[in-house]
């Protein structure tokens, strides 16, 4: 289990890094969106893997070690949704831009349509 999320970190994170050497801006913004996908992967993955274990703490039973730790779950719901809202105001400013400019590179070449 270990090595598939540190594959699939690894993949996210490349894949990201890749697309935001593109000089299209659209490529840029999926890959911002890829790369917080890689960080979320990893903030959960620090939070230990664990099944069918409950994420509260229940009294009876005081042995932390049984249980999921909610930090980390708690941070990636909340990275999820800033990042959500940050992709769709990049991608309004994006639209914006191309409807201003004609273009959507961002190394301000003259490449139209």
């Amino acid at each position: 289990m270990e090595w598939i999320l540190a594959l699939a970190i690894g993949v996210l994170a490349g894949s990201g890094v890749w697309l935001l050497l593109r000089p299209r801006t659209f490529q840029f913004i999926m890959g911002l969106a890829l790369l917080a996908y890689a960080v979320n992967l990893f903030i959960f993955a620090m939070g230990r893997l664990r099944l069918d274990a409950p994420p509260v703490i229940d009294p009876a039973w005081a042995e932390p070690a049984r249980y999921a730790d909610p930090l980390p779950q708690a941070l990636v719901l909340t990275a999820i949704v800033i990042g959500f809202a940050t992709t769709a105001l990049f991608l309004v400013v994006l639209l914006a831009s191309r409807g201003m400019s004609d273009t959507d590179h961002v190394d301000g070449e003259e490449h139209r349509r």
